[in-house]
């Protein structure tokens, strides 16, 4: 059985306690590899080493940081069919999806931010004739980066490649239920030639090895993505230490179609938006709006198109919904759809577990897509992250109510909406209280734009120079050229 490490100092090696977490395959729900369960002495040895790296790092020229980094995106797309049926295999995702989004995406984070801070600037002012002011960003020391389950590659170096690109040192905390693709990364690194120390991968629980993360006085930048809850607790201990702290969160997103929207496009899209990734990740689509004009038809086409959607053996390419993630997460969705019921909801399709798909996967996570109409909009079912394939459709009279409905959870991530009225696209996009709103499409991603949410969402903001931003502190210097 394959036995993950750590990655310490460029060397991987196992916990100091070598103590080991089981790894299970969602789609087969059996043990097929042990992961570390590091604890604080392993993060103070992570610590030490970041911290002799970064003098050396920190002052790496640009150009070299962004050839190594940019190196390392080039081995993943080497070893993208490993790497996307590693996730396939970690995740329960679809192959097809690790491979054709997650792995691809992930070289394209490293790359993206490798490249940008060549591309840095910084104004100077001149105090008439007496002083010029200018801002130099100077890497912050030592990063601290929590990534989540459900895009496991692709979101670990989302965070890991604009703390590098900086000049910062890392130390990493992958999910303990996906490992692996952290784990393969750590190998690439090392093939790329970065220097050891300046990354660093520690895997564990969070209530350990994440807590020793967050709370460690070198550590002086903390980047999470995930439940909302534990970014409450991170920042409840950070906030102390005065770290500067990013905290991407869950959401629960609203789908606006308008009655004018091209009907095809809208089923097809919102369907992808709402079951991608079993619905496990944060920007889905799980809440649809649609005008009452168009709402019955809606509602008839997509269960009909969701009812075509094959659950299946992830690594079958004909797949369209893969496993959950773990059997704690699969309950968890069991249990909403059992609280849409007694919430007075309509269950229109799916509803329950799935049948296996074969035997291979006899022990394995699947949940139905279910569509859900007839709740109540302001209910739990409409206003908690569910995070699997659970969609529900209400209707709506006027651009005031759909937008109070769009604005009634205690999230604010994402959006999209769905007209072919460009006035009302801007008037209702900017009313909308959501960190990113698409209009007529979702999940089209530009890197150079800020990103992040509002309210539970989250505090603080990602991408472009948003990131190049957050993981350097200015540094204002003052020269006087006249006496």
């Amino acid at each position: 059985m394959q036995r993950i490490l750590n990655y310490i100092n460029g060397q991987l090696v196992e916990s100091a306690s070598g103590a080991c977490l089981d790894n299970f395959e969602p789609a087969t729900g059996k043990v097929y590899s042990l992961v570390p369960d590091s604890n604080e002495t392993d993060v103070d040895r992570a610590v030490a080493a970041a911290q002799c790296a970064f003098p050396e790092w920190s002052r790496t020229p640009a150009a070299k940081r962004s050839q190594i980094l940019c190196r390392v995106a080039e081995l993943i797309e080497r070893d993208l069919e490993r790497l996307a049926l590693a996730e396939c295999v970690d995740n329960g995702k679809p192959l097809t999806l690790a491979r054709s989004l997650d792995i691809p995406r992930a070289a394209t984070n490293l790359r993206f931010f490798g490249t940008a801070v060549l591309h840095t600037a910084s104004e100077c002012h001149p105090m008439d004739e007496t002083a010029l002011n200018y801002t130099l960003r100077k890497p912050r020391g030592i990063a601290g980066v929590i990534s989540p389950w459900n895009l496991p590659l692709y979101l670990f170096t989302w965070k890991v490649a604009p703390a590098l690109a900086c000049g910062n040192t890392v130390v990493a905390k992958p999910s303990e239920i996906t490992p692996m693709t952290a784990f393969l990364l750590s190998e690439l690194c090392r093939q790329a030639g970065l220097p050891p120390g300046v990354l660093n991968i520690v895997h564990g629980r969070g209530q350990t090895a994440g807590a020793a993360i967050v709370r460690h006085p070198r550590i002086n930048t903390i980047a999470f993505t995930g439940g909302t809850v534990t970014g409450r607790e991170i920042a409840r201990t950070a906030a102390p230490m005065f770290k500067k702290v990013g905290l991407e969160l869950g959401g629960k997103n609203p789908n606006i179609i308008f009655a004018d929207a091209d009907s095809e496009v809208t089923v097809r899209e919102s369907l992808r938006a709402a079951f991608a990734n079993q619905g496990q990740i944060c920007l889905c689509g799980s809440r649809v709006f649609v005008e009452r004009p168009a709402y019955e038809s809606f509602v008839e086409r997509f269960v009909s198109a969701a009812r075509t959607l094959r659950v299946g053996d992830p690594l079958e390419p004909d797949t369209d919904q893969g496993a959950l993630v773990s059997a704690a997460h699969r309950d968890k969705v069991l249990s909403y759809l059992q609280l849409a019921r007694d919430e007075g909801g309509t269950i229109r399709c799916g509803g329950g577990p799935a049948a296996p798909p074969n035997d291979r996967c006899r022990g394995g996570y699947f949940v139905e897509p279910t569509v859900i109409t007839d709740l109540p909009v302001d209910c739990r079912v409409n206003r908690e992250e569910i995070f699997g394939p659970v969609v529900t459709i209400t209707p709506f009279t006027s651009e005031d109510e759909v937008v109070e409905y769009a604005n009634g959870t205690d999230y604010g991530l994402s959006a999209s909406l769905w007209t072919r009225d460009v006035a009302r696209a801007h008037r209702v996009a900017d009313r909308i209280n959501s960190g990113t709103v698409w209009v007529n499409c979702w999940l089209l991603r530009d890197l150079r734009v800020p990103f992040g949410g509002m309210k539970s969402s989250g505090v603080g903001r990602e991408g472009g120079q948003e990131a190049i931003r957050f993981f350097t502190e200015p540094k204002n210097v003052c020269v006087r050229v006249a006496e």
